[in-house]
């Protein structure tokens, strides 16, 4: 059922809080607040670590921004690319793994070089990410980060990336493209059979969020939360969380951790 008026994350039922498995999560601004993980979402992912459940980025920033993170943090991994790379700890080593074998991805690197070009060359004023260097499996056009386009400038974006053949989202930041089937939603799954060895089951994972290329986990997990910034976008949204907090990113997601602990 499609929800359209979020109820607060405080009404999670204690059931439902005592079923949860883990948490995946978006990572900016949701995890950050103006760039940079604070401290109070920080705690909050070691606490949920320490009470035993699992938590996963999946994040559309590239592989090489995400590697410190899925080393450093107190995380299982995290999904990078729009779940095109899988980033986790292998012992002391970090292992990365893709979702497209090398054949694939070496044949739509032209592709994706192309396309960047095309976006370059016909939409004045846009700029690529400054984190494009990292990138292995798509493209980011930068409409927030450090540019800023109008909401016209996203949609010509997106519109430009859907007709050379891409998958296209945006995010609080970027306009992301890709060539591949890959989502968030698949990326969730794969990491889950790969680390856990079971299907990821829709009622027992939070799904957390703040943009509209968040809508098909919302879509998907009962247990959808999005941070109060998602409000920011609400006219865009066609599909919303069932829960809400009061809280904006990273106090936003801390305020999840907070309710699923307390009914462990």
């Amino acid at each position: 059922m499609r929800v359209t008026s979020p109820r607060p994350w405080a009404e999670l039922p204690d059931a439902d809080a005592r079923a949860v498995l883990g948490v995946l999560t978006d990572i900016d601004d949701t995890l950050t607040t103006e760039g940079a993980i604070t401290p109070d979402a920080l705690q909050a992912l070691a606490l949920l670590k320490a009470a035993g459940l699992h938590v996963i980025a999946i994040t559309g920033r590239p592989m090489g921004w995400s590697e410190p993170f899925a080393r450093d943090w107190p995380i299982d991994a995290i999904v990078a690319e729009n779940g095109a790379v899988a980033l986790f700890r292998d012992g002391d080593a970090l292992a990365i793994e893709y979702a497209q074998d090398a054949a694939t991805r070496a044949r739509n690197a032209r592709r994706l070089r192309e396309v960047a070009a095309r976006v370059l060359r016909e939409l004045p004023g846009t700029s690529l990410a400054r984190d494009s260097a990292g990138r292995v499996t798509d493209i980011a056009v930068d409409h927030a980060e450090f540019a800023q386009l109008s909401p016209a400038q996203i949609d010509t974006v997106v519109a430009l990336m859907r007709a050379e053949g891409m998958n296209a989202t945006v995010s609080s930041i970027h306009v992301n493209g890709w060539f591949g089937e890959h989502t968030k939603l698949s990326g969730a799954r794969w990491i889950v059979r790969r680390l856990l060895a079971r299907e990821l089951e829709r009622e027992r994972w939070v799904y957390v969020g703040d943009s509209t290329n968040d809508q098909l986990m919302f879509e998907h997990f009962p247990l959808s939360v999005g941070v109060a910034n998602l409000m920011d976008v609400a006219a865009a949204l066609t599909v919303w969380p069932a829960y809400l907090t009061d809280g904006a990113r990273g106090a936003g997601f801390a305020e999840v951790a907070q309710r699923l602990l307390a009914r462990r």
